[in-house]
């Protein structure tokens, strides 16, 4: 009984993962390799190869790309680092407060994030009329391109970091103050260095989410001509004739750039040892900021202001804004924008239904999957956990352009008993390979803290393995099960690079309908739908998380 139902686990599992994870990469692979395999043909292998390499335009793809990663991961560090050191070091006031605004750049999808400082930057944009200035010029270029960036996902680095210094503390750096050393000298020797993994993590994530992401380069970077990777393989879709082997060679060197990211930061972490806690964890004691509190909070709120005040108000602003020429004024506000969304005249309630149930049902495929490839990979012992466990965690180094192409590659072909491109079925495909890991994580971290000896027990009862998961260990892990679902949700609500290339048509989702109206010069209607995203999928969370802890009373 235990093995068959061990196998019956494994094969849901492996079966599972080809489909969502496997399948994909490997056509992928399959039409880089054979450019003409759409017509059903093997021949003039390798020959796309040789055709992208000819491309003058492939040496400015990888530098743009580069220069973008590295820039915004340059500058995360500098914004982040001294936040991190006045929270994780220092008695700052209202930590908790900064936590929380810190962390609302993150939450908003970089797409609205990009349209709001173009709407506020731009030429006539709100700095103009309220300060006389337009900053255009920047704003399309890389530096500007690097700066709101930035802004959205230096959170990343601050609580890495943040909580890796305080976990530390001050003793370390005590031990070398006593030796003669400067506070500054005794934090970049001792207390930095052994924040090291953490920090490496945070920045290579950093630079892995920047190469991948689609919706600012192309919202900023069009104008002033900044190509990358990801732009240039959605153009190679959306312009005639298309260029499917070239998409897919553009596709395998972006997953060369996140592997070498991920395989560098495992590097860095595995090279030395980074031991900072023995024994019992006792209360740090706290840098005392003295006169320089009110300056730490100052330096807070302005990083807040630009960060969150800013973005958040262009998105609010414009959503009230009976029209974008009227330009700020009470006479120009007004409910026009959400009334269209309500009667549905552009389609916008059909896009945030969509989005919605789509979230909904790829929270719940990712939660299973997840819990199935994490029991195998913590709790068996079976033949094929190795390979379970690699094609769990593969989606970490896969940009979601990559998984868009794969997918696009995969199913839209015509042996396939059954339609699956051009359906809703694809882009939940897309999501639950996105999202994966996160189940895959948050479920595996519990399975680690639920002791062995109940698995036995519940053997030794005659449960088999089928019967343990889910009457023992699936009510001990559902806290953590939980929690990995609702950000699914809440990253596949707002989903854009998998939106754009799978969504079937006449269907579409809020990440596709935002981008699509404010391309089309109506971002009015785009910005109050994006509030009501934002709404409506948070309170759905909120209303979820006090349900299930309702259900646990």
């Amino acid at each position: 009984m235990e093995r068959q139902g061990g196998g019956v686990i494994l094969g849901l599992s492996l079966a599972g993962l080809v489909v969502v994870v496997a399948l994909p990469i490997f056509f992928v692979v399959l039409q880089a390799v054979f450019p003409h395999l759409t017509d059903s043909s093997f021949a003039a292998p390798f020959s796309a190869f040789a055709t992208a390499l000819a491309d003058p335009r492939l040496p400015e793809l990888f530098g743009n790309t580069l220069m973008l990663g590295l820039g915004v991961a340059a500058g995360c560090l500098l914004l982040a680092l001294p936040l991190a050191v006045l929270r994780g070091m220092t008695d700052l006031p209202w930590g908790g407060l900064w936590d929380l605004l810190l962390l609302i750049p993150f939450m908003i999808p970089p797409y609205i994030g990009a349209f709001a400082w173009v709407l506020t930057l731009q030429p006539s944009g709100y700095s103009t009329q309220l300060l006389g200035f337009d900053a255009g010029a920047f704003l399309f270029s890389l530096p500007g391109i690097v700066v709101v960036m930035t802004l959205h996902l230096f959170p990343v680095v601050y609580f890495a970091l943040s909580r890796t210094l305080a976990m530390i503390g001050r003793r370390f750096a005590d031990v070398g103050r006593v030796s003669g050393a400067s506070p500054f000298y005794a934090f970049w020797r001792i207390t930095l260095p052994l924040s090291l993994p953490g920090l490496a993590a945070s920045l290579l994530l950093v630079f892995a989410l920047t190469i991948e992401e689609y919706g600012t380069p192309s919202a900023l970077g069009k104008r002033s001509q900044f190509l990358v990777l990801v732009t240039s393989i959605e153009e190679k879709f959306a312009e005639w004739p298309i260029d499917l082997p070239g998409a897919a060679v553009l596709s395998l060197g972006l997953v060369v750039l996140a592997l070498a990211a991920f395989l560098l930061q495992n590097w860095i972490a595995t090279r030395r040892s980074y031991v900072a806690v023995s024994g019992k964890h006792g209360q740090m004691a706290m840098i005392e900021l003295g006169r320089w509190r009110w300056a730490a909070v100052a330096f807070c709120a302005v990083v807040a202001g630009f960060a969150v005040v800013l973005p958040v108000g262009a998105v609010v602003l414009t959503a009230f804004s009976e029209t974008l020429s009227g330009g700020l004024s009470w006479a120009n506000m007004g409910l026009r924008h959400f009334e269209s969304v309500f009667a549905n005249e552009t389609g916008a309630m059909d896009a945030l239904v969509n989005s919605l149930w789509l979230a909904g049902v790829a929270a719940v495929g990712a939660g299973l999957l997840g819990s199935l490839a994490a029991y195998v990979t913590v709790r068996s012992q079976m033949r094929g956990r190795g390979l379970v466990d690699g094609l769990s965690i593969l989606p970490n180094a896969l940009p979601g352009m990559v998984i868009a192409v794969g997918l696009i590659l995969a199913w839209n072909r015509s042996w396939w008993p059954f339609p699956v491109y051009n359906t809703p079925i694809v882009l939940l495909l897309a999501y639950i390979c996105l999202l994966l890991p996160y189940p895959v994580r948050y479920v595996g971290a519990g399975l680690r803290q639920v002791g062995a000896s109940l698995d036995a027990a519940a053997r030794v009862s005659g449960a088999g393995m089928g019967r343990t998961m889910w009457k023992v260990l699936l009510p001990l892990i559902a806290p953590n099960l939980f929690v990995a679902m609702l950000l699914v949700f809440a990253i596949a609500s707002r989903e854009l690079v998998a939106s754009i290339m799978l969504a079937p048509s006449g269907m579409p989702t809020v990440a596709t309908y935002v981008f699509n109206q404010f391309s089309q010069g109506s971002p009015g209607e785009g910005m109050a739908l994006s509030v009501l995203a934002i709404f409506s999928s948070t309170a759905i969370l909120v209303a979820l998380g006090a349900l299930y802890k309702k259900t646990e009373r």
